[in-house]
């Protein structure tokens, strides 16, 4: 479990759900100055919860992930430009065909300085009307992280050809790099 702000002198830690995992990890681990991506649960009520549990809906859970990221490279802010980029923000519990609390949008911030950042993120998204909908991501501070299971890691990456992988996160995979191979890895 990692709930701390910074990894190393380095490195710092953010902690973002937006729908599926496989999708949100897919992408940051893509990005340069990204070390991690690990997918997990957070922002629930039961310690070290199952996938079927989380799905349950029982267990208050979102799917999330946790990037690690040197802040040298990318800043806190681009994490989040990326954030509501790559999901929609303004559907409450929903992400495309995927229904349930577990795929809310929310920032859950390791401290004073993200939730502040968050917060002015969200709020110029508004102002400049970048969405449609009123924006309904949750912001809210991380308590516990407990990663997913190990099959649900870089889960795109070794199952391409899986149904899921194919149709909902390869596009949004491929439209991410198509518009921002500037942040790509080499």
């Amino acid at each position: 479990m990692n709930n701390g702000h910074t990894t190393s002198e380095r490195q710092q830690v953010a902690t973002l759900g937006g729908g599926c995992f496989w999708c949100i990890e897919a992408i940051y681990n893509d990005i340069q100055g990204v070390s991690a991506a690990i997918s997990g649960y957070a922002g629930g009520r039961v310690p070290n919860p199952t996938y079927e549990q989380v799905c349950s809906h029982m267990t208050g859970h979102a799917e999330v992930v946790q990037v690690t990221f040197d802040p040298a490279v990318i800043s806190y802010r681009d994490i989040l430009e990326i954030f509501f980029s790559i999901h929609d923000p303004t559907t409450l519990n929903r992400q495309g065909n995927d229904v349930g609390d577990q795929y809310r949008s929310v920032i859950l911030y390791h401290d004073a300085e993200q939730k502040r950042i968050a917060e002015e993120t969200i709020k110029a998204l508004t102002e400049a009307k970048a969405f449609r909908d009123p924006i309904v991501t949750q912001v809210v501070p991380l308590d516990h992280f407990y990663p997913a299971e190990n099959y649900h890691q870089e889960y795109f990456k070794n199952n391409p050809n899986q149904p899921y992988c194919r149709f909902v996160v390869a596009p949004k995979v491929s439209k991410f790099r198509k518009h921002h191979a500037e942040m790509l890895k080499a």
